[in-house]
């Protein structure tokens, strides 16, 4: 489990090739690319098309396509549509998007959001920036571009993407129970710009006042707390497990055990008691608003 981080996977390109190159390194992803791959190579021959005359009914080049069917390239959306209508598949094609809106995302992201989305409680403790859960789309693409070495902008859109999908668990039933704790200063920070700081403290208070979120905000005048040595993480599931991970507690390791766990929520806890109250939090983020 990373502690928000939407890792996304090199090699990707931008919009003259519609897509994301797969990862050699995701076995599923791998394995579901070469199946969707197959079968559009089955539809097309079938049709009797060659694959330049594939490429140019759907508006992509013959270089994609081949890629595509070669398990290579993990197609948009808007590709299966479009083959989908040209070989006259009858909506076969179009609902392998289902296979491919899971794959699409780099699978660090896939694994933490499968984790969320089974999560009974999560507990966030956000040091330095707004956490991913919480991010607006302008938010997330400005951090991603800012990243070194640099993304292409298909590696920064596929982050983004991902990081958005993660909301889901803000609309599941029955709710989760979500509590966040932001350091003050990532509420300052202009990222994206001032109309996108804006945008993001709008989002922090829709979802601060969420009846089943919890939204703190760690004042910087509190001189020192437990969470000095970074971000805290700690998901709860159903079946009474847990997983949690911290940079400053072993080794940056997710963790399971309940006696380490026992160290990161005694940690979040203390987090939690310095800082300023939901109430205290969501009148501190409108004035910092105010301010903007």
């Amino acid at each position: 489990m990373s502690v928000d981080e939407a890792s996304v996977t090199h090699g990707s390109t931008g919009a003259e090739e519609p897509g994301w190159d797969v990862d050699p390194d995701d076995e599923s992803g791998v394995a579901m690319a070469a199946t969707v791959g197959r079968q559009i190579k089955a539809w097309r021959e079938a049709a009797g098309m060659r694959a330049g005359e594939f490429g140019a009914a759907i508006g992509c080049g013959e270089d994609l396509v081949y890629k595509v069917e070669g398990g290579r390239r993990i197609p948009r959306p808007e590709f299966l549509d479009r083959a989908d209508e040209v070989l006259g598949a009858g909506g076969k094609i179009a609902m392998l998007k289902r296979e491919m809106a899971e794959v699409r995302y780099p699978k660090k992201v896939r694994d933490l959001a499968r984790m969320e989305a089974r999560a009974v409680e999560v507990g966030v403790y956000a040091s330095h920036g707004v956490h991913g859960l919480l991010q607006t789309e302008d938010h997330a693409r400005a951090l991603l571009e800012a990243r070194q070495p640099a993304y292409s902008q298909g590696e920064v859109e596929r982050g983004v993407a991902a990081r958005m999908a993660r909301h889901a668990v803000f609309d599941r039933e029955p709710s989760p129970a979500l509590s966040f704790v932001q350091e003050e200063a990532s509420l300052r920070r202009p990222i994206g710009g001032v109309p996108a700081l804006r945008s993001q403290l709008e989002r922090l208070l829709e979802v601060g006042h969420l009846r089943n979120v919890s939204l703190q905000v760690m004042p910087l005048r509190c001189e020192a707390h437990p969470g000095m040595g970074g971000d805290i993480e700690v998901l709860k599931f159903g079946d009474g497990t847990a997983v949690g991970r911290s940079p400053g507690a072993f080794n940056g390791r997710p963790v399971s055990d309940p006696r380490q766990l026992r160290i990161l929520e005694l940690r979040y806890g203390m987090i939690r008691a310095q800082a300023l109250t939901p109430r205290e939090s969501l009148t501190f983020i409108e004035h910092v608003l105010g301010e903007t």
